[in-house]
C-alpha cells in the first residue's frame, strides 16, 4: 500500500519536485474523500486548503439567482482545484462540489503560505505550477465562451 508521500510524488502536479519540496508539502497534506453530491468549498468563504484530486470527479461551480447552480468546469483525477488559498484575500470564488466519490490530498493553504514565505524556491516552484493551472483553465474557459457566444466576426487585434 501507498503511503501518502509517494502518493504526492506520483501526482501529476508535483511530480518532479526535489524530495526536499515534496517533504515541505508533506507537512501540510491530509489524505481526504467526499461522497457524491459534498460540498468541497463555497464562494465567499475562507479559502484554507487547496485540493489535489486523486480519484473522482469534481464540479467547479457558480450559483445563479434563479437558475441554481452553474458548473462552469468539471475535473477529475491528476488535476487541482483551488488556487484561492494563494492570492488575498483568501476567498473562494466559486463553488467546488464532489460529483462522484472524491479522494484527494488537501494542502492546509496557512501552511503552504508560511512555508513558501521562508522557502522561495518552494514558494516559486508552487506558483509556477499553480499558474500553468490558472492558465489551462482559463484557456478552457475561453474556448467554452466561444462556443456559447460564437467566434468574433472581427479579428483580433
Amino acid at each position: 500500500m501507498k503511503g501518502l508521500e509517494d502518493i504526492l510524488a506520483e501526482h501529476p502536479f508535483s511530480r518532479g519536485l526535489d524530495r526536499a519540496h515534496l517533504s515541505l508539502l508533506l507537512g501540510c497534506a491530509t489524505n481526504v474523500r467526499f461522497e457524491a453530491g459534498a460540498s468541497l468549498f463555497k464562494a465567499g468563504e475562507s479559502a484554507d486548503r487547496f485540493y489535489i484530486v486523486r480519484a473522482g470527479q469534481v464540479a467547479i461551480e457558480i450559483h445563479e439567482p434563479g437558475r441554481g447552480r452553474i458548473t462552469v468546469e468539471t475535473v477529475g483525477e491528476g488535476d487541482v482545484v483551488g488556487w484561492s488559498w494563494l492570492v488575498p484575500p483568501h476567498r473562494w470564488l466559486f463553488d467546488g462540489r464532489a460529483v462522484t466519490l472524491c479522494r484527494a490530498i488537501a494542502l492546509d493553504g496557512a501552511c503552504l503560505r508560511a512555508k513558501c514565505d521562508e522557502n522561495h524556491d518552494l514558494g516559486y516552484e508552487l506558483l509556477r505550477r499553480v499558474a500553468t493551472t490558472v492558465g489551462e483553465r482559463l484557456a478552457g474557459a475561453r474556448l467554452q465562451l466561444l462556443d456559447i457566444y460564437g467566434r468574433s466576426s472581427r479579428a483580433d487585434p
